[in-house]
């Protein structure tokens, strides 16, 4: 079931706009390229407006010059056709260079770069008539309906007061001499675009901002579409245990393979099983080689017996092993001494029956904290639970 739009609260996360960037949906001011498309184009036609004018001026001249061996020619019509042609686009391509650079550069700082068809391509949706009343509806197009109305008012209003301060003016123009009046017209339309120019420039500065934050108001998400796309990202939860859990038994059941390397192994009657190994020379603490519950526990247990290595029971340091210690890594602190202590009468064992030293004394009792016995923590929480009032 999809969120309602009164459900989309939340800010988009990167990945939705990333996405949406890959869809072609991003930011655009197009108020910005219209500032820029006016704005370049007055500045070449500023800096280049005598040289253009006096190329043109004599191109014409060229071109409605004719004598007597000229009319003899059939092809001067055509000829002087594609001069003027020529000569025009001589003037005319790098205006419209300079335009489209400019178009192109405000769409790039309005919303950056992105290149997708996603934008054209087919999509049966959008014939949908609601769809597309509620497009018409949305705030970005009553955001731009505003903008056109104020832009509108705003550039009637410079409008007016430019005609009406130069009234005079414009009633004696037919008065002047050509050129005069030739220049005084295109003073006053200097001024007039500056001032359409400082208008848009006006109406551009707040519509880049603005089009960013109705870009993000769009894409917002509800609290079922965040938890989606963190399942998407993330991993189901569940799922992701599971995995944990069929690697885990799969990586205890190939360190079975490394139960003969063992020193010795550490069990508990049934449950547990975990082969412990020490190379003094190379290893800063005991690592756990292999471990295993239950049927593994039963596997390892044969192999050690099979490769002679020693077996020890001792159900809690046991247990406290198999919770905290991963294979192929280091012992806890906490199990040092424990874990010296079984070592210790395993090396003595060795050397006797070698010849090398006396028979050791009883299997000690390994000093395993209880915090790190799994039963323990299990009784005292059960316990803490029954006296609750």
């Amino acid at each position: 079931m999809e969120s309602s739009s009164q459900d989309k609260n939340l800010p988009a996360t990167d990945r939705r706009l990333e996405q949406a960037r890959k869809d072609g949906q991003v930011a655009r001011s197009r108020d910005l390229s219209n500032l820029s498309v006016l704005g370049g184009g007055m500045a070449l036609l500023l800096a280049f407006w005598s040289p253009a004018v006096g190329y043109m001026r004599d191109a014409l001249r060229s071109q409605f010059r004719f004598d007597h061996e000229s009319l003899l020619k059939a092809d001067l019509l055509t000829t002087q056709l594609a001069s003027t042609v020529t000569s025009g686009l001589v003037v005319y391509l790098p205006l419209g260079v300079v335009v489209i650079v400019g178009a192109l550069v405000a769409t790039v700082a309005a919303g950056g770069w992105t290149l997708t068809t996603k934008p054209i391509t087919p999509d049966l949706n959008k014939l949908n008539p609601l769809s597309g009343f509620g497009r018409i509806f949305s705030k970005q197009h009553l955001s731009e309906v505003m903008k056109l109305v104020a832009l509108t008012t705003v550039i009637s209003a410079v409008a007016w007061s430019f005609l009406s301060s130069h009234l005079i003016e414009f009633s004696t123009l037919l008065l002047r001499p050509l050129d005069s009046a030739l220049a005084q017209l295109g003073g006053w339309l200097t001024m007039g675009v500056g001032a359409l120019m400082a208008v848009v420039a006006v109406v551009a500065g707040i519509d880049v901002p603005l089009a960013r934050f109705l870009h993000k108001q769009q894409l917002r998400m509800s609290h079922q579409e965040v938890k989606q796309e963190h399942k998407e990202t993330e991993g189901n939860p569940q799922l992701k245990g599971r995995m944990r859990a069929l690697q885990r038994e799969a990586a205890q059941r190939n360190s079975i393979s490394a139960v003969p390397k063992a020193d010795l192994v550490v069990m508990n009657p049934t449950h547990y099983a975990v082969a412990i190994r020490y190379d003094e020379t190379t290893m800063a603490a005991p690592r756990v080689i292999a471990k295993g519950a239950d049927l593994l526990a039963m596997k390892i247990r044969e192999v050690a017996k099979g490769c002679d290595v020693p077996v020890l029971q001792s159900p809690m340091l046991a247990r406290a092993l198999y919770a905290h210690a991963e294979i192929d890594s280091e012992i806890p602190p906490g199990l040092y001494n424990a874990v010296a202590q079984v070592l210790a009468y395993v090396y003595q064992l060795k050397a006797a029956l070698r010849g090398k030293g006396p028979m050791p004394a009883a299997q000690p009792v390994p000093d395993v904290p209880p915090e790190l016995d799994p039963h323990h923590v299990r009784d005292r929480a059960q316990q803490e639970t029954e006296n609750r009032p």
